[in-house]
């Protein structure tokens, strides 16, 4: 079986992720794509006070309209920092009987340029096959966004600069040498701006999957001022 991981806070998980999920799947031949929330990255101070459980259970929701589609929770079971090496080593493990090939480890550009700092970063560039996706950069503000914290923070996350200068070159780094590139649909949806509609009572309905919508509107999560029905 050919296993493939996407890893996030999925604060919530929205049709961006779905979509970049059936890309792996249906481009690359993955038989199951692992949705893993993670339960505190290292490298962010996560925004809102959603639960871990809650995001969870939103992502299992989520994953029930696609049989290819499985919540993998052993961060959030794991507890304390979540990180990636760990949770390969993990699946690894898990899935030692039936795994074909290396896992596929989906990475968003936006990622790269501060891979290096990763726990392992090494260890993980060759144990896993790294799939690269697009991403729509958009560095998000304010109090619904999530913040770069420590030497993450220093990091430029842009590839290029307003004047069209390279800041990072991703054919020049030898931790993706060996990466594959998809050419994903770039959906201009994130899950902070999901959180600032719902928080102001605007419209988000098509924007995660309607189990998750459901979710949403039946907890009153993200504020009070929810007006989609």
């Amino acid at each position: 079986m050919k296993i493939a991981v996407l890893g996030g806070s999925f604060n919530p998980i929205h049709i961006g992720h779905l979509a970049l999920a059936d890309e792996v799947c249906s481009v690359l031949h993955y038989d199951k794509l692992l949705f893993i929330p993670t339960y505190k990255p290292p490298h962010k101070e996560m925004a809102d006070s959603v639960s871990a459980q809650q995001r969870l259970e939103m992502v299992n929701l989520a994953c029930m309209e696609d049989g290819r589609f499985e919540v993998e929770s052993c961060e959030i079971d794991r507890g304390g920092l979540s990180y990636t090496y760990d949770t390969i080593l993990h699946l690894q493990k898990k899935y030692s009987g039936v795994l074909e090939g290396k896992i596929g480890l989906v990475m968003g550009d936006d990622l790269l340029p501060g891979f290096h700092l990763w726990n392992h970063a090494s260890d993980i560039a060759s144990m896993c096959q790294l799939i690269l996706a697009k991403r729509p950069f958009k560095k998000e503000k304010g109090s619904h966004a999530n913040k770069d914290k420590g030497d993450y923070a220093k990091v430029a996350y842009a590839t290029t600069d307003l004047d069209g200068n390279t800041l990072y070159d991703v054919n020049k780094d030898p931790l993706f040498k060996d990466a594959l590139s998809i050419q994903n649909p770039e959906l201009m949806v994130s899950s902070t701006e999901i959180r600032r509609r719902v928080a102001e009572g605007k419209p988000f309905k098509y924007l995660v999957p309607p189990s998750v919508f459901r979710y949403i509107n039946e907890r009153a999560i993200y504020g009070s001022n929810c007006i989609n029905k």
